[in-house]
């Protein structure tokens, strides 16, 4: 957390003398290569190592993790910016909202008697 107590943690990858590995040497040196044996196409600015980072972040959020979440996991110290960031890349919740309201009338109208989305249409018609 931004401000607090220092923290130590073990890498997932580190470099070759140990130490965080330097994304743009990963990139250029590993990455890109990589890619290019496999024949994917990547010029300067495109397809690199960054992307992963937009996939994680994309996989994250299509799956419904909030946003704070993926802020912390990203390493932003605001959510806004993670949410200016990626809204595009969010679900669009229509059909998730009608669900869960679907549901909640559903229980009520089995718990709690006829009273559900429908009741109040159907006092006016009588």
């Amino acid at each position: 957390m931004p401000g607090g107590p220092e923290q130590s943690h073990r890498l997932v990858l580190s470099a070759v003398r140990g130490g965080v590995v330097n994304a743009n040497d990963f990139n250029n040196d590993r990455w890109k290569p990589a890619l290019r044996a496999v024949g994917v196409s990547c010029g300067r600015y495109e397809n690199g190592v960054h992307e992963l980072r937009h996939f994680f972040a994309s996989v994250l959020l299509d799956q419904g993790e909030s946003i704070k979440a993926v802020a912390e996991w990203l390493g932003h110290s605001d959510p806004s910016f993670t949410l200016k960031t990626y809204t595009h890349l969010m679900p669009s919740s229509n059909e998730r909202t009608k669900g869960v309201i679907g549901s909640l009338y559903g229980r009520r109208d089995a718990d709690h008697g006829p009273d559900g989305p429908y009741t109040a249409q159907e006092d006016q018609e009588t």
